[in-house]
């Protein structure tokens, strides 16, 4: 039984639901919670971030972990992260669904908006030196190939297996993306349009990176600094949020997870005896 425990795997659903229920509960309450909240929106000089349900729900989840509140358990954590992939499910589908229902967008849509997805590949080559010199190992290239949401998430667990430290890394920059994420693009996207470099246009199809939560909060706060464009801004915000949903999955799937996986390889040796130093005196 306790073999059974620690590998998830259930005789029936009932035994399942004696050892997890409290995990299923608190998540109901969590929802509830965060959805009777709902969205605040804070202004910032001319812009805004918003702070969305997700945020209150992670916070409420790490409160009630072992290391705090200690409501659950570290085997019901444990169980709780086998869980993940079956909650992103929908959102795959949801992706599938679009892809088919968008393909005349993809067909007829211009050269900027094709290759709107492949600016992730930049951030890479900054992320990834930083999170070894940080001490990661394999989470690193988990952390860094992407902003780590749910279809990033599915690709690293399909590739590299839910147990693994790929896996963990892109866990990790899933919750802190759903904590600050939101409100670090809401104050990105008006730090950037105060500079006056860029169209409010191309400020909007920036927007839509492949998270609609982060989408909505710099958005929301372009269309409250330039409200004669709101309209174009968050239509082009849903473009590009689409297209990155679209070509964004195989953009990781045959570039991003492998530059990634490379570049560490390459760096690890160079940049993380650094690390080991730091640690080493410390």
């Amino acid at each position: 039984m306790k073999k059974q425990k620690e590998n998830f795997a259930y005789e029936s659903l009932g035994q399942r639901i004696k050892v997890e229920w409290k995990v299923y509960l608190l998540a109901f309450v969590f929802i509830l919670i965060a959805d009777t909240i709902g969205q605040i929106q804070i202004p910032v000089g001319k812009g805004m971030f918003i702070l969305f349900p997700i945020f209150y729900a992670i916070i409420l989840g790490v409160l009630s972990g072992p290391e705090v509140l200690k409501i659950v358990k570290n085997e019901q954590v444990r169980a709780a992260s086998k869980l993940v992939v079956v909650g992103i499910a929908p959102f795959i589908a949801k992706l599938g669904i679009t892809a088919g229902a968008n393909i005349e967008t993809i067909l007829s849509a211009g050269p900027a908006v094709l290759l709107h997805g492949f600016g992730n590949l930049f951030a890479i080559v900054l992320a990834l030196p930083v999170a070894i010199l940080l001490g990661m190992k394999r989470e690193a290239v988990g952390a860094c190939f992407s902003i780590n949401r749910e279809y990033h998430m599915a690709l690293i667990n399909n590739i590299y297996g839910s147990d693994s430290a790929e896996a963990r890394g892109s866990l990790s920059i899933y919750i802190v993306g759903g904590m600050i994420g939101t409100i670090y693009f809401g104050i990105l996207a008006s730090a950037v349009a105060m500079t006056g470099l860029f169209h409010p246009e191309a400020l909007g199809l920036a927007s839509g990176v492949g998270a609609g939560i982060m989408m909505a909060s710099s958005s929301a706060s372009l269309c409250a600094m330039y409200p004669e464009s709101a309209e174009t801004i968050k239509t082009l915000a849903s473009v590009g949020e689409t297209m990155a949903g679209i070509t964004g999955i195989y953009i990781n799937m045959f570039l991003a997870i492998p530059l990634c996986d490379r570049l560490y390889r390459i760096l690890e040796p160079r940049l993380g005896r650094f690390a080991r130093s730091g640690k080493t005196e410390a």
